[in-house]
């Protein structure tokens, strides 16, 4: 198999080209990271050095001849920003993309789209595909509902072309630059205090990275998925964020720390304060709105459409992922930077 992954050079994307080239695909991999693209084409790799954004039709077409799928993995991820860099990044860059796919005849194109469609400022358990939030918590989430939008109005002009979409929550692992990197440095900066509402009792589905990864190999294999299906996919064991965190950081790490309980309405303030001085600084805050609720408030997805039509069920468990993840932060060097 012969696949396109963008966003190469970082997070997922980055996962999945090294899994593809280990299971003996090949690979044409596309990131703004020339260094990493480098250590991609030393593992046997095809890549261009490639800003999306900026992207021509006719440089897009180039990316795909001879590739029989795309994950499209590549996103503007954060909690704050422009609305403009969003839509740009996550509306336009995939519409532009999937109509090339579709042009080239492209067989599968799978769409890494988002759980935060979903969030809504309240506790929500075993959510299905079907449901999205009446408004959504920032500009990533309207941008990335946006694009699956955009693909849905594709299906009809492009029938040889089977668009899917998988909606993953809370990933973690390898290149993970986001989620445990702000925890540890929230450690650093707080001199091993870990400030949670509730003390991180809230109860979420997370997915390991690899897990994330197989579901997209399963989404490219299975015959007979209708053009336009959208996947939860998670690691299907929701767990307190105090757990996850006991297993990482004094399990696999060997960090000391203290929960601190901070009442949610506090922390909220405080993001919208933050917030509210972002705007005239241009800086991005340390706390948003969508970050302090999303460690409050109880979040599951429902994975059945995933376990019945891909055959989806996580090869890694919570505790291998987390296992794994600490293998690799240790490699990082991050024990040397604990304080």
């Amino acid at each position: 198999m012969r696949v396109l992954v963008t966003g190469a050079t970082s997070g997922l994307g980055r996962n999945a080209v090294e899994w593809l080239l280990a299971a003996g695909h090949q690979v044409h991999a596309t990131g703004r990271d020339e260094a990493v693209g480098l250590a991609l084409v030393a593992l046997g790799a095809k890549f261009t050095a490639l800003d999306l954004t900026r992207a021509g039709v006719e440089q897009c077409e180039q990316l795909m001849v001879g590739c029989e799928v795309v994950w499209h993995c590549a996103a503007k991820y954060s909690s704050w920003g422009r609305r403009s860099e969003f839509y740009q990044v996550n509306t336009y860059v995939t519409d532009k993309l999937a109509h090339v796919a579709g042009r080239c005849g492209v067989r599968r194109f799978i769409y890494i789209s988002t759980s935060a469609v979903y969030f809504d400022f309240q506790h929500q358990h075993n959510i299905a595909e079907s449901e999205f939030a009446d408004s959504f918590v920032n500009h990533y989430a309207a941008s990335k509902f946006a694009a699956e939008q955009s693909i849905a109005a594709l299906l009809h002009l492009y029938p040889q072309t089977t668009y899917l979409i998988l909606r993953p929550r809370g990933l973690f692992g390898p290149y993970d630059r986001m989620n445990v990197p702000r925890i540890l440095a929230q450690l650093r900066r707080n001199k091993g205090v870990l400030r949670l509402p509730e003390g991180g009792k809230v109860c979420l589905d997370l997915t390991f990275v690899l897990n994330v990864v197989h579901a997209l190999d399963l989404a490219s294999r299975k015959e007979h998925l209708t053009s336009g299906s959208i996947y939860n996919i998670t690691n299907q064991q929701p767990q307190p964020l105090a757990d996850v965190l006991h297993q990482l950081l004094i399990e696999q790490l060997g960090w000391q720390y203290r929960l601190q309980v901070v009442p949610y309405r506090l922390l909220l303030s405080l993001a919208c304060a933050m917030e509210m001085l972002a705007f005239i600084t241009g800086k991005e805050p340390f706390l948003t709105r969508h970050g302090v609720a999303s460690i409050h408030f109880d979040m599951t997805l429902d994975n059945t459409r995933a376990i019945e039509e891909l055959g989806y069920r996580p090869l890694y468990s919570m505790e291998q992922g987390i296992e794994q993840t600490g293998q690799w932060l240790k490699q990082q060097g991050v024990l040397e930077k604990k304080g």
